[in-house]
């Protein structure tokens, strides 16, 4: 990265002009979106203009283009929805309506556009750029450009952000909008699961005009079937395109047999030939605050689109930016929203195998797990029947629960006898250890903390016992699921291997902590639900100060030395300021972000937001923060400091950690299975290879299991962090947001790359 390409990025925007809108459907975090690209466009140096009410705002021009300030997109993130709204647009479909489109942009010299919406919204656009050209030839032949207006604007580029709840685009792993609506779906589903559920079906069959309900106080007659489609066809041919059909839970006919939403859905496509979707609960899913997950990728694929339509050229194609795992990528608009055609099409063929491969190998293997594990009783195959251990090590994270439980179930249904070890390594010295039957984890997914109890006791000091029980139990694999202990505790038992021929077993450890310290892996569970639960925190103390005069809260996260936490929900909350240990202070720093929050202060911001990481600094505490910009701000606003403790490793795990934990114990499990039939030697098994002891982990896109002895090097064991993290990238965008004129590093940008090759190549995660 050289000085030139810094300063590139500074400058790259001069005398250029973006406009951003958002279409179609609301999806939470489009605001951060917006956001972003507002500031990091303002920050290269281009104008930048809001387009209200989507494409409609486009071809009506006038006062819904107007040029966005900094400040107008401040105390922006935390709110559901998009601020600058987003309304379907039939003008837009007409080839008049864009030419109006076209003539309000030429007008405000605007040759950028960024669009912020689901797949309907991006075709629209790239039908608005291949047309540019005759667009503009037609406004000057009507003389309603000059011709110096048109050369500059002679080409158009555009930039699609995938933002829509139902994750249905092709070519991105997560579009905007979908975390948080799981978010909510998980709320109520988690909500409805232990209050009335039957109540809420009526109620709601009566609030939406419903054409059928099933509860199970009230069994449907016998010939419900014929009734029931003689209903739906006649509603159909008066003209409704809309059928709704509430199913609750637990409904049954006469006979008691239960009725589902699959069998009524079955039935409707048998019978009519209805293009039918089971869909659970409402519009409730598009409510409520962005989760932080919504927030950070919203910024950071803002980012990543501004990046795109200052370095794109005539011949660049419209491209969308979106996530593979956890990489931006760059991908051609049109074989994006192509693809997304052939499911369709594959769906409405029935050819549901082809449709499966073509929504990408995360969604093939989501549903596969989720397959698995549905089952109330479990099919079990015969080639199994090893005995595989479960424990849990560190400190209690959400989402633990889940990884065990996945762990257990696919170890049944590979005919395994599975052992849950209760404390960490100390029950596997002391022998806490039971067998687990497919129910002995039923619910788990759900629950906080760590159900089998975990603690940081490393095995080294107690290789006799464990060596003892792992015979006494006749032990042949071992899943570790937990923190830098877990990690640590791999490497022991590496290295007592050479002493204990009983410790030569597979094994693999799962990161789970709230810090995200675990070498070898760009997550671990339970750090999104930290995540969220410091942004919530961050979201209601920003909030409890408004109306009052202006003020600056410092908080302070956990993490240990670790400044993952501290970052993101910097990003995700919209921080001033966020210190972290990887990146040394020093006083003169600190004097720096005072001086730049009491300049903000002086606008119409009122509200600021420090984060400093628990071990930043052990001399420039939150205290002392606290007190340095209280003295500081004296007259100009006043401070406020939190230490948000232990509640951070707390609470039910958001929707991403409950997968990303389902999948990780999945994927182990049948490592392990592979593995443990690898070691078999003479009737027993013998593992001492490194790669019999690994790390599963997420790296950029793949799930990997990387042996613990080769992760040695990458890790710093003082600090209890990895040498190198991948979201210290961030940390640039964090300034820019916060209006810190810095060095963008654009080294790192995503490059275009294309569809189908993404499919065969990526691995599912």
């Amino acid at each position: 990265m050289t000085h030139e390409e810094h300063h590139a990025a500074k400058t790259l925007g001069i005398g250029k002009a973006i406009a951003v809108l958002t279409s179609g459907g609301d999806a939470q975090g489009m605001n951060a979106a917006v956001r972003a690209v507002v500031r990091v466009g303002i920050f290269t140096g281009a104008r930048v203009f809001f387009v209200h009410e989507g494409y409609q705002g486009l071809v009506d021009g006038g006062d819904h283009i107007r040029e966005a300030t900094w400040e107008s997109v401040s105390m922006m993130l935390q709110l559901g929805g998009t601020v600058i709204g987003s309304a379907r647009c039939k003008d837009f479909r007409e080839r008049e309506g864009r030419l109006r489109a076209a003539y309000n942009l030429v007008k405000r010299g605007i040759t950028n556009l960024c669009v912020i919406g689901g797949d309907g919204s991006l075709t629209g656009a790239d039908t608005f750029r291949s047309e540019w050209s005759d667009l503009l030839s037609d406004l000057q032949k009507a003389g309603k450009i000059t011709d110096e207006e048109a050369t500059k604007s002679s080409y158009l580029n555009i930039v699609g952000l995938v933002g829509s709840i139902d994750n249905d685009f092709c070519g991105t792993d997560m579009t905007i909008g979908t975390d948080s609506a799981l978010h909510r779906i998980i709320e109520i589903v988690d909500a409805i699961t232990t209050t009335a559920q039957r109540y809420l079906a009526l109620v709601t069959s009566l609030s939406c005009g419903a054409d059928w309900v099933f509860i199970p106080e009230c069994p449907p007659d016998d010939d419900w079937e014929e009734h029931l489609c003689r209903r739906l066809s006649e509603t159909r041919t008066r003209g409704s395109r809309l059928n709704i059909i509430i199913v609750a839970e637990g409904a049954i006919d006469k006979n008691g047999k239960p009725i589902t939403s699959e069998d009524i859905k079955n039935l409707v496509v048998k019978r009519l030939g209805y293009d039918t979707r089971v869909t659970v609960l409402g519009h409730v899913q598009r409510g409520g605050t962005p989760s932080a997950f919504d927030r950070i990728l919203g910024s950071r694929m803002g980012v990543e689109a501004v990046m795109a339509l200052l370095e794109g050229t005539p011949d660049t194609p419209a491209c969308v930016v979106s996530l593979s795992g956890n990489q931006a990528v760059r991908l051609p608009l049109m074989e994006c929203v192509q693809v997304t055609k052939d499911v369709t099409k594959a769906m409405d063929d029935k050819k549901f195998d082809e449709a499966m491969k073509l929504r990408g190998r995360s969604f093939m293997n989501n549903w596969e797990v989720y397959k698995l594990l549905a089952h109330v009783r479990p099919p079990v195959s015969k080639s199994g029947s090893h005995t595989v251990a479960v424990m849990n090590v560190g400190a209690p994270a959400a989402g633990m629960n889940a990884a065990v439980r996945s762990t257990v179930r696919i170890g049944l249904i590979q005919g395994n006898r599975v052992l849950v070890v209760h404390d960490g390594f100390e029950g596997l010295a002391k022998g806490q250890i039971e067998e687990a039957g497919w129910s002995y984890v039923g619910g788990w997914t759900g629950q906080g903390g760590s159900k089998l109890g975990t603690k940081r006791t490393l095995p080294k000091k107690s290789f006799e016992q464990i060596s003892a029980n792992i015979t006494k139990f006749n032990i042949q694999g071992l899943v570790i699921i937990g923190g830098f202990e877990a990690y640590t505790g791999g490497l022991e038992l590496m290295e007592g291997r050479k002493q204990f021929d009983e410790l030569c077993i597979p094994f693999v450890v799962i990161p789970a902590t709230v810090s995200n310290n675990v070498p070898g892996s760009d997550f671990s569970i339970g750090a999104d639900t930290a995540l969220n639960t410091i942004c919530t925190t961050c979201d209601r103390i920003k909030q409890s100060a408004a109306g009052t005069k202006r003020r600056v809260f410092i908080i302070e996260t956990m993490g240990g030395y670790c400044g993952y936490l501290a970052t993101m929900a910097g990003l995700a909350a919209g921080a001033d300021a966020a210190y972290i240990f990887e990146e040394p202070f020093t006083i003169r720093d600190l004097q720096a972000n005072v001086e730049h929050l009491v300049q903000k202060m002086k606008t119409t911001v009122k509200r600021g937001l420090v984060l400093r990481n628990e071990k930043c600094n052990e001399n420039y505490t939150t205290d002392f923060i606290f007190n340095l910009y209280s003295e500081e701000g004296k007259g100009i606003f006043d401070s406020r400091k939190n230490v948000l403790g232990h509640m951070q490793q707390g609470g039910s795990p958001t929707p991403f950690d409950r997968n990303f934990a389902t999948k990780m114990g999945a994927k182990a499990m049948n490592w392990m299975s592979g593995k443990i039939k690898e070691s078999y030697r003479n009737g027993r098994i013998f593992a001492n290879t490194p790669d019999s002891g690994c790390v599963l982990g997420m790296r950029k896109r793949a799930l990997l299991f990387q042996p613990v002895t080769e992760l040695k090097d990458q890790t710093d064991f003082e600090h209890r962090i990895p040498k190198e993290q991948w979201w210290l990238k961030l940390r640039p965008i964090l300034k820019i947001l916060a209006k810190y004129e810095i060095d963008l590093d654009t080294s790192d940008h995503a490059h275009l790359e294309h569809i189908s090759r993404k499919r065969s190549g990526e691995a599912g995660v």
